[in-house]
């Protein structure tokens, strides 16, 4: 008599798979960003300030879902390497102001080139149809965790 297997759902292994994606996507990120000075993740402030500049640590928080103090360490590391400022606020002083260098500024189109090569790399071999699939599947795994 055999033993039998329980029934193998869909969702096996999906932690696994998820958290090896993103592990590889974070490696990969950090090869192609760490070239221009720019450690992954910092890429998301750099966004951010490209939009608006001059925000406080609490507003790029806040915009990226990042603990305050999270955004803090990351600019002045970011400051370290010559891509911000850090100002005090002209009206409150006991705030920070976070301000892009001409470094920083000129990053935009290397970075957006970077992060556009390293999509089409993480989704060579998938279609269109595809592609828009797993964006909705993965805002809602988000939606889920969130809610």
């Amino acid at each position: 008599m055999t033993e039998e297997t329980p029934n193998q759902w869909p969702t096996d292994g999906f932690q696994a798979v998820f958290w090896a994606t993103k592990r590889a996507l974070a490696e990969a990120a950090d090869v192609s960003y760490r070239r221009h000075g720019v450690r992954d993740g910092q890429q998301f402030l750099l966004m951010a300030l490209w939009e608006e500049d001059g925000l406080a640590p609490g507003e790029l928080a806040r915009r990226l879902g990042l603990a305050t103090p999270t955004v803090t360490r990351a600019a002045i590391r970011m400051e370290a390497a010559g891509l911000v400022t850090r100002e005090p606020d002209l009206q409150d002083r006991r705030l920070v102001r976070i301000h892009l260098t001409e470094r920083g500024r000129k990053l935009r189109t290397i970075l957006d080139a970077e992060m556009r090569a390293l999509s089409d790399r993480a989704l060579a071999g998938l279609g269109d149809a595809q592609r828009r699939q797993l964006l909705e599947a993965l805002n809602q795994i988000r939606t889920n965790l969130s809610s």
